[in-house]
């Protein structure tokens, strides 16, 4: 009797010891969380976030999957800077402190200029400049954009079981150069209207000009005058889900994407065409 009365005594000072241990890590962890989770909003704020790649638009630079680093503070900080997209949902102004203008060949995130998407483009126009595709080459400022032609590709685009065919083509600008896709003649955005970017506006378009819905489509546009896009702001004429990014404006940047960190893309390229690396690339 002796035995099981100690027995039963000594259960209750058990339990009690287990409760305390949870507790206390608990605390620990609150501490930490406490520490941790503004540190790592800070950091996505004003330095580095990193951002997924959904879709085929800017294939073959960026595959669905690449994870990317985005330099927040190349262009300063405004209310589509902020973590987590919180800034679309509150009372903020327009403008950014410490602005910054991109470059012609700069890789952007932006806030879709119609809806609260998040894209990824490639900048080709800056305010004043005209803008126009002539037989799938890109012409700025009156000048076809130096493009070459690498080869032609076979693959398998992501979530279907057909082979596409692309032909790659490598453009430059400046000290900037990158691969784009092309090879659907009679496309709609093969050749287009002249876009002349307004003040404060940037026009982009996606390095797979096979499947990019960027400033090159009319949807998000106002309407040409005399074969020329020179406008922002006007009423939509289509939903804004529908609407292409049109004229973006630079208070709608989110940073400029640096580097592809790392993937889960599995090469599909047919022909035995060797694929290209995609772990820490920069862009």
């Amino acid at each position: 009797m002796t035995e099981d009365n100690s027995v039963a005594a000594e259960a209750p000072a058990a339990e009690t010891g287990l409760w305390a241990k949870i507790k206390q890590e608990l605390r620990e962890w609150g501490a930490t969380l406490a520490i941790v989770a503004p540190a790592f909003l800070l950091f996505t704020g004003l330095l580095y976030e990193q951002r997924v790649i959904p879709s085929e638009s800017m294939v073959p630079t960026l595959e669905v999957g690449d994870r990317v680093a985005v330099a927040k503070f190349a262009f300063g900080y405004g209310r589509y800077s902020l973590p987590l997209s919180i800034g679309r949902y509150l009372p903020l102004g327009e403008g950014r402190f410490f602005p910054g203008t991109p470059e012609r060949g700069d890789v952007v995130v932006f806030e879709h200029t119609h809806s609260d998407r998040v894209m990824i483009k490639r900048v080709v126009g800056l305010p004043g400049d005209t803008v126009q595709m002539i037989n799938e080459a890109l012409v700025i400022n009156g000048q076809p954009v130096q493009a070459e032609f690498v080869r032609t590709v076979r693959y398998i685009p992501d979530r279907t079981n057909i082979i596409d065919t692309a032909h790659e083509w490598r453009e430059t600008i400046g000290d900037k150069t990158w691969l784009t896709h092309r090879g659907l003649r009679g496309h709609a955005v093969d050749d287009t209207v002249l876009f002349i970017v307004p003040e404060g506006h940037m026009f982009l378009v996606g390095d797979n000009r096979n499947n990019s819905y960027d400033s090159r489509e009319l949807s998000g546009h106002c309407p040409p005058v005399n074969g020329v896009v020179d406008r922002a702001g006007c009423p939509l004429r289509v939903a804004a889900d529908d609407a292409s990014i049109g004229f973006v404006p630079l208070d709608h940047l989110i940073g400029r994407a640096d580097t592809v960190l790392m993937t889960f893309h599995r090469c599909k390229l047919q022909d035995d065409e060797p694929c290209r690396k995609r772990v820490w690339k920069g862009l």
